[in-house]
C-alpha cells in the first residue's frame, strides 16, 4: 500500500466495501480513493486487480460507489430505490467482461482478463450490490448506528442485529465515547 494515504476499511461483502471508501459521511468525510492509483490499489487488495486508472475511470468509480450507497441505503430503510441509482448500478453491472469462476473451495471468485480495465472491475462490483440488494445472499442490509458514519453494511450475523459498519473504527469509537461519558457521570472518591 502507499504511503501517505487512509487505510483501506476492507470487509466480507464487496459493494458495501465499496461504499466504505468513503467514510464518515455525515463528519469529517475520509475519501480513501482520492486518486486513480489509489483506486487500482483498492481493486488489487480485492481480487480485482487492474494495470491503469485514467480520471474518467475514477470519476465512473465514484458514481458507482455513490449509487450502491443511495441504493443499500434505501433498501436498509425499507425506502423504494433511487431511480438513478439502479441506472447506473444496472449501466456498470452489464459493461463488464468479468467472469465469475469456481474455486476448489466451492468458493465463485471474479476472473479478469489480462486485458480487463476499470470498467471489468467496476461491473463486478456492480453485479454484487445487485445481489445484496435483491436480496438474493443470506444476510441482511442494515446502516451504522453512528452518526457520522451511517454507512450501509451487510449483516450476515447470526441474530441480524448488528450496529456497526466495522466493530474496529465505529464500534470502538462508540464505546470508548460512552465508557468516556460514564466515567465523568461518576464522582472520583477522595482518597
Amino acid at each position: 500500500m502507499r504511503a501517505g494515504f487512509p487505510e483501506f476499511r476492507l470487509g466480507n461483502v464487496l459493494a458495501t466495501s465499496f461504499t466504505g471508501t468513503l467514510s464518515e459521511r455525515h463528519g469529517n468525510a475520509v475519501e480513501r480513493i482520492p486518486a486513480p492509483h489509489r483506486l487500482i490499489d483498492w481493486l488489487a487488495v480485492n481480487g480485482l486487480a487492474v494495470d491503469s486508472c485514467t480520471t474518467a475511470q475514477l470519476d465512473l468509480a465514484r458514481e458507482l460507489r455513490e449509487s450502491i450507497h443511495a441504493a443499500a441505503t434505501a433498501a436498509a430503510i425499507q425506502e423504494p430505490l433511487p431511480a438513478s441509482a439502479v441506472a447506473v448500478i444496472n449501466d456498470r453491472s452489464s459493461q463488464g467482461r468479468a467472469a465469475a469462476i469456481l474455486t476448489p473451495e466451492g468458493k465463485r471468485r471474479w476472473r479478469l482478463s489480462p486485458a480487463s480495465c476499470v470498467e471489468d472491475a467496476l461491473s463486478v462490483i456492480a453485479a454484487d450490490a445487485i445481489s445484496i440488494i435483491a436480496g438474493e445472499r443470506d444476510g441482511k442490509l442494515a446502516l451504522c448506528a453512528s452518526p457520522t458514519c451511517r454507512a450501509a453494511f451487510f449483516d450476515t450475523s447470526q441474530s441480524r442485529t448488528r450496529k456497526w459498519c466495522d466493530m474496529n473504527t465505529c464500534g470502538n469509537r462508540q464505546k470508548k465515547a460512552r465508557f468516556n461519558a460514564n466515567r465523568r457521570k461518576t464522582p472520583i472518591a477522595a482518597e
